[in-house]
Parts: structure tokens; C-alpha cells; sequence
């Protein structure tokens, strides 16, 4: 590629690994990824639901060669995560060990992994491979890796999305593997593909650009609320919003504005949702 690589450090994401005889079938059993899938090279994004399909959890998971697994969560969500999972196991024999002081690094622009230990976050296209591994010294500022998830639409939560307020859809998880609609029951799965075969997903992540822009402002389009602006870098932004309200702002030509400043809103590279028919 004849860049330079670039890595960060993500400190605030914890690793919790899940082992043990029945550890795969009860994470396949409740996660919206297909856990037995998952190639051992590879962080695949997976979300725990709400009955409702709301996204409780947000999360990557990876594998071991020997057969464990690893969730790559926000530290600040984790002890609620482990908790609903007690709440599944039941009489499962499945441990959960959080590892402290784990923090996680991503690396990119690179055309392969720096070591063993780094999966490919596959939310990332193949042409701009990233990978997630064990923190690395003198990491650059994470802005860099902020503006490669505005511009490829990977969203987190906290700052993209409240917890319990998106649909899978609205995080892009039927662009990026994060769920799987051949794989049967999971927790949510029926309003999840309820929304696939109807094609009713309306709200998605955009990229906005315009000075200014601060996380959690309103995106204005003729005079109402569509949505929100996530994360920042500069004058980019990531944002889930109506894409039908702003396609029918475009057409009507009314302004699309952020505060006072006016917007434009394009859809992230490499997804295969497009802007409705109106």
C-alpha cells in the first residue's frame, strides 16, 4: 500500500473470554453473529438484542485455535454484559473470565496482520483491512481511527447510538456480518428479519459534513428532527438518521443543517443500502 502503518490504542475496551464445553452453543444460541462461523483470523461483530430487537450489546467476537472466545466490548458495558450472560448460561458449562488491564489496539494500512495475535475487524472492507490485537507502544491519536469508522460507517455505542434505543439495521449489521439471517433462533431475531424481508430499515448511518459539528446535535431536515451526530473528527461526522426525510429534503431542495450550519449527508463507502424512492 506504501502508507505508513497506523495503530491506535483503544484503552477504553475490555476483553472477556468465554470457555468451556458448552461456551460455543451458548453464545450461538443468543448472539446475532453465526459463532460457529467464525474463522480464528477474524473479530466478527455480534450484538446480544432485547425481545423487542433492540441492540443491548455491542460487541466483536473472536476465537482461539484452542476453541476460546473472546468479546471485545466497552469497558463501561461489560459488567452489564456479563450479567445478562449469567442470566442465560442456566446449567451451562460455560466461565466467563474478564481480563484486566486488556486493553485493545487497532492497526490499519498495513497488508497484513502485524502478529499472530491480530484478528481482522471484518466491519471493514477487505480493500482497508484493520485489525484488533494486544496494545502496541506509541500508538498514533485515535482520531485517525475515529475518521476510518466515519468514513466506512462502523458506529460504537456511547457515542454513535444509545444501548437499547437502535435496531440492528440502524448500526449496519446486515452490511458488516454482524448478524447472520440464515442462522435460526436467537434472542430479537424475528423483528430482525422481520426488517430484512420487509425492507423497512429506515434509519442509517450517513456521513455528514459542515463546520461545526458537535456529537449529539440534532440533524435538521425540513424543520424536524431526523436524527443524530455521533462521532467527530474535523468537519466529518457519523450519524444515524431517516434516510427517507432527507431524500425527500434533497429533492424538495430544502437546506439540511446541523444547528445553524447547513449539511451535506452521503451514504458510507462500501454499503448497499441506497437513498429510498420517494
Amino acid at each position: 500500500m506504501g502508507h505508513k502503518m497506523q495503530h491506535c490504542l483503544l484503552p477504553e475496551r475490555k476483553l472477556v473470554t468465554v470457555s468451556g464445553p458448552d461456551a460455543e452453543t451458548l453464545l450461538h444460541n443468543v448472539m446475532t453473529c453465526d459463532i460457529h462461523k467464525i474463522a480464528d483470523d477474524v473479530r466478527q461483530p455480534g450484538a446480544l438484542l432485547s425481545p423487542q430487537g433492540k441492540v443491548l450489546f455491542q460487541f466483536l467476537v473472536g476465537k482461539d485455535s484452542d476453541g476460546e472466545f473472546q468479546i471485545d466490548i466497552p469497558e463501561a458495558d461489560a459488567d452489564a454484559f456479563l450479567k445478562r450472560m449469567t442470566m442465560y448460561r442456566l446449567r451451562s458449562k460455560v466461565d466467563f473470565s474478564p481480563i484486566d488491564q486488556a486493553s485493545v489496539s487497532v492497526v490499519w494500512e498495513t497488508d497484513s496482520a502485524p502478529a499472530e495475535a491480530f484478528k481482522r475487524d471484518i466491519r471493514f472492507p477487505e480493500t482497508m483491512p484493520v485489525f484488533r490485537g494486544p496494545p502496541i507502544a506509541q500508538a498514533s491519536k485515535d482520531e485517525a481511527y475515529s475518521a476510518l469508522r466515519i468514513e466506512f460507517g462502523v458506529p460504537e455505542p456511547g457515542i454513535d447510538y444509545e444501548l437499547g434505543d437502535a435496531f440492528a439495521h440502524d448500526i449496519s449489521f446486515d452490511q458488516n456480518g454482524g448478524v447472520d439471517f440464515k442462522k435460526g433462533c436467537y434472542v430479537g431475531q424475528e423483528i430482525v428479519s422481520r426488517m430484512q424481508h420487509r425492507g423497512t430499515a429506515r434509519r442509517r448511518l450517513v456521513t455528514v459534513t459542515g463546520s461545526g459539528l458537535v456529537t449529539g446535535e440534532n440533524v435538521i431536515a425540513n424543520g424536524k428532527p431526523v436524527g443524530s451526530i455521533g462521532t467527530v473528527v474535523d468537519d466529518r461526522a457519523l450519524a444515524i438518521v431517516r434516510l427517507d426525510r432527507i431524500q425527500t429534503a434533497k429533492e424538495a431542495d430544502e437546506p439540511i443543517q446541523v444547528g445553524d450550519a447547513l449539511v451535506t449527508v452521503e451514504l458510507p463507502k462500501n454499503v448497499s443500502y441506497t437513498w429510498p424512492e420517494t
